[in-house]
């Protein structure tokens, strides 16, 4: 079963990354752009586990990341990996708890590999992908757009995170929640 862990977005956070793609469409770069449904913050990428061992993993996910209190992020700017001259990712940014984001993305870290997964060999670069870049033509409009449209801002809670199942479709990636895990730390020092 293809698994991740993520944060989802609230529905006017999707609904406003939307209205950011429907900006950038009229470069007519060869993006295939993100549904808005399925836009979520990507803690750990696990790929194909067995069922059996979700249990387990859901247990540690919960043990590890108990201390950590809900917290408070906003979307913001544009950008893409690599760069904006060889772009293959767009993405938004985020602003905010970005301390407590990582210390919660280190935990889930630490729950996989408690649960026997590899650890990240990249560093954490908290973003929410737009789209991916199949091909080459449009790509400096692509950039100029990005620049312009770099002025985006909404906040919004995180109270809890999901284990996803990805199930892989022609028509684009679903998703079902298998797990939901609260943040129930105390947000008092």
């Amino acid at each position: 079963m293809r698994t991740f862990i993520a944060i989802p977005l609230p529905a006017e956070a999707r609904s406003l990354l939307g209205e950011f793609q429907d900006k950038l469409r009229p470069a007519r770069a060869d993006v295939r752009w993100t549904a808005v449904t399925s836009i979520h913050l990507t803690l750990k990428f696990l790929g194909e586990i067995d069922p059996a061992g979700l249990p387990r993993l859901t247990l540690l996910l919960r043990e590890n990341t108990a201390p950590i209190p809900p917290l408070s992020l906003g979307i913001r700017g544009l950008g893409a990996f690599p760069d904006l001259r060889n772009p293959r990712v767009v993405w938004c940014g985020l602003e905010g708890q970005i301390s407590r984001l990582t210390e919660l993305q280190t935990a889930v870290e630490r729950a996989c590999t408690d649960a026997g997964f590899a650890s990240e060999d990249r560093p954490f670069r908290p973003h929410l992908t737009l789209g991916r870049v199949r091909g080459s033509s449009n790509l400096r409009a692509l950039a100029d757009y990005i620049k312009i449209g770099s002025t985006l801002a909404h906040g919004f809670e995180v109270r809890d995170f999901h284990v996803y199942q990805s199930i892989l479709r022609p028509q684009g990636a679903v998703y079902n929640i298998l797990e939901t895990i609260a943040l129930t730390g105390d947000s008092q020092p």
